[in-house]
């Protein structure tokens, strides 16, 4: 295959199976493969999704995230998991253009996670490859860990931080 089509249908499809996932996101990989100089993939995240916060120091690359549908907050953090900073970037008709980035590009080695802040968005993450799964990211030790009883109420905090 020389061509992917990446259609409105195709995001409302995995939108839909991140509604259905445990984890409430579903990525798609974009990219051919793993050893691709550029590693691309579409990431659909609901908005009680709960993303740990984590870094790319293991395997450093900066990392850039571009709203393809909806809202998002970046947060990023120190190393005492204090919130450095908040960018909400997203589509057309979610807020002031002056205001509103469209994506973020993320140096590596920044401790961050992101937020959906509305139903239904969709980011498409780049970085560069290859990929390698055994150091693709750092997980926060000062944040709960996904699944875990204190990660809804951590992500709880979060989103009052951004809204307040």
């Amino acid at each position: 295959m020389t061509t992917r089509r990446l259609s409105w249908e195709l995001l409302a499809a995995l939108v839909e199976e991140a509604a259905q996932s445990s984890r409430r996101r579903q990525h798609l990989n974009i990219h051919w493969d793993y050893a691709d100089p550029c590693q691309r993939l579409l990431n659909a995240i609901g908005v009680d999704s709960y993303i740990r916060p984590h870094r790319h120091a293991l395997d450093p690359k900066a990392e850039c995230l571009v709203a393809v549908r909806g809202l998002f907050a970046l947060v990023t953090f120190d190393e005492d998991g204090s919130i450095r900073e908040v960018v909400r970037f997203g589509t057309e008709g979610h807020g002031p253009a002056e205001v509103l980035a469209v994506g973020v590009e993320l140096s590596a080695g920044t401790w961050h996670t992101v937020i959906a802040l509305v139903p239904g968005a969709v980011l498409l993450e780049l970085k560069a490859g290859p990929f390698d799964p055994n150091a693709a990211k750092e997980p926060a030790s000062w944040a709960p860990e996904e699944g875990s009883p204190h990660a809804t109420l951590y992500l709880e905090g979060l989103r009052a931080a951004i809204i307040g």
